[in-house]
Formats: C-alpha cells, structure tokens, sequence
C-alpha cells in the first residue's frame, strides 16, 4: 500500500479562515492532516501563512494561482512558493472568455508550457485543476483533450478533481489512468447521489474510492487533497468526516 500524504484544500475551511486563522490550522493539524493546499490566504501575506502551517508541522500540497496572475507575474508567484516550501503551483480554472473555443484553450495550454518551463529554474512543477466544463464538447472534441493535447506531457500536470469528473457524467478511475504519471494531485472529493449532486465528505458519497486509489496510486500520485466545495454543517467537522473516512480504509 503507497503511503501517500492527506492534505486538506483550505476552500473547504475558507469562512473559518478568515475569522480564525491561526485556530483553524491548529484543527486542521490536530485532525490529523499532514498538509494543506491553499486557494488564497485569508488576508495574510505569505510569510505569515508559512509560520502558521510550520508551527504546527503542516506542509503545502499546493497553492491555486490564477493563469492571468501567473502571466503578468511569474517571479512573484515562484517567491511564495518558495517561502511556503511549495513545489506545485496549480492553475484552478480558466474563465469563460479563455475557453470559449478550441483556439482559446490551446493558447492557455500553450501559455502554460511557457509558464512551466520557467519555474522549473524554481524547481517548482505546474499542474491544472479541472471543473465539469473541460468535458464538454468544443466542436467534435473535449476541452479536455484539446488542452492536454496542447500541454506539455513532461511540464504540465494535471490536478485531478474526482467530484466534477463525476458530476460530468464520466469515470474518474479512467480519467486519472489515463493521466498516469502526470497526475501527482488529485482532490478527493466526493458527490452525493441526490439530484443536486451535493459535495459531501470522503466516503460518504457515490464515487468508488478503491478504484480511484489503485489509480492513483499505480500512476504515482504525491499527494491526496481533500476538498468539500459546501458543508452543511461545520466545515471542520466535514474535515475530520473525511480524515477519519479515510483512516478507516487504511489512507492514513
């Protein structure tokens, strides 16, 4: 059995972040997470989060930077994560206007490669993280597939969000044996069967875990991320649902 380190997307917790920061990474640590991932710093520069996540011996999975962000300011990215001892940088979505046919999400995939190519002087490592709309169709193909087409195999990554390739109506065992050895962060993410198709913790959903865990770890996953996109109660609580969900099928 791969033993790959849990981290926790700080989404999940991002209301509790910005009323409590520090107590909500002493939670977070005390759950049991080795990591987090974090989407924005709830008002803190960097250096702050790193002491924060270091105090109580977290690690960073990952940070989400915006691709436009990356673009006008690569350097600035490459200091943050080298402060928060960050070594993937994760492009979170595109917005509309960059994937609305397939000449816009080659050129993202190319803008891409170019960004990946030059944190590597970082030793930093680019991967993207998808939502439904890359498997929609864009003329007879997926968006999916004409941006990974286009992306680098040996610069870009891709960071595998399990729920939305669920919610697409598709596999996400497929899809993450299909990015084998390109796919060093997945999202475990899980979706109810109800007609909402509702975020719900880790193992308490539809998706087939053990399926999703031979994948990822035969394709040489680093890290497992866990994320909850709403909580209908406390969103540490949900955490800790996961956390203990995964415990019990030997995860952690």
């Amino acid at each position: 059995m791969a033993n790959v380190p849990v981290a926790l997307q700080l989404y999940t917790v991002r209301n509790e972040l910005e009323k409590d920061f520090e107590g909500t990474i002493e939670q977070i640590a005390k759950i049991g997470y080795a990591g987090v991932e974090f989407s924005g710093f709830a008002g803190k520069t960097t250096g702050k989060a790193w002491r924060v996540v270091s105090e109580f011996d977290l690690k960073v999975a990952g940070c989400h930077f915006p691709l436009d962000q990356l673009e006008k300011d690569i350097e600035s990215v490459c200091e943050m994560c080298l402060e928060l001892c960050c070594e993937y940088i994760v492009v979170p979505s595109l917005p509309e206007e960059r994937r609305r046919d397939r000449k816009r999400w080659r050129e993202a995939a190319n803008s891409m490669n170019e960004i990946a190519q030059d944190i590597q002087d970082y030793d930093l490592k680019l991967c993207y993280h998808n939502h439904a709309y890359e498997f929609e169709k864009v003329g007879n193909e997926l968006a999916w597939d004409i941006f990974f087409d286009a992306a680098d195999p040996d610069l870009v990554g891709a960071e595998i969000d399990t729920y939305w390739i669920q919610y697409a109506g598709l596999d996400p065992v497929e899809y993450i044996r299909n990015m084998s050895k390109r796919c060093p962060l997945i999202h475990l993410h899980d979706m109810a069967g109800d007609e909402k198709k509702s975020s719900v913790e880790v193992g308490r959903g539809i998706l087939q875990w053990d399926g999703i865990f031979q994948a990822a770890e035969d394709g040489g996953v680093k890290w497992y991320i866990v994320e909850q996109n709403e909580c209908t109660g406390s969103a540490i609580e949900s955490a800790r649902i996961s956390f203990e969900n995964l415990k019990a099928r030997g995860k952690v």
